[in-house]
């Protein structure tokens, strides 16, 4: 009887951690894009900014942009904000012509938990 106690205790322990530590459990979703998706943009932008639900850990985050064509934008390193952990950006080290641009991102959030996604622009 006794074993049964402490694994009934054990149970109810961790349900109520499970429950009432929901963030551990999050993941880093996209919240906001600069530019938005779906946006048509002028002038080109020349750096992409993501603001994500929590903090992302950079080194083992990135971003690559590329045109219609599939062809890769050249972009310099994702860096995180100083001030806003849930801020990535990464900046364009190549003019963008006119077209439509695709961002595909990947982050682990503070936690962890890697997630990842895309969007598009277009440029005027």
């Amino acid at each position: 009887m006794g074993s049964h106690v402490v694994r009934t205790l054990c149970a109810t322990l961790f349900l109520t951690c499970s429950l009432s530590a929901p963030a551990v459990w999050a993941h880093a979703h996209l919240k906001q894009q600069v530019p938005a998706a779906e946006s048509e943009v002028s002038p080109a932008p020349q750096s992409i900014t993501l603001h994500f639900s929590e903090g992302v850990e950079s080194r083992f985050s990135g971003v690559t942009v590329t045109g219609a064509d599939d062809k890769k934008v050249e972009t310099g390193k994702a860096v995180r904000s100083e001030t806003d952990k849930t801020q990535l950006t990464v900046p364009i080290n190549q003019p963008l012509a006119s077209g439509l641009y695709t961002v595909n991102w990947h982050v682990v959030s503070v936690d962890g938990h890697k997630t990842q996604g895309q969007y598009q622009f277009r440029v005027k």
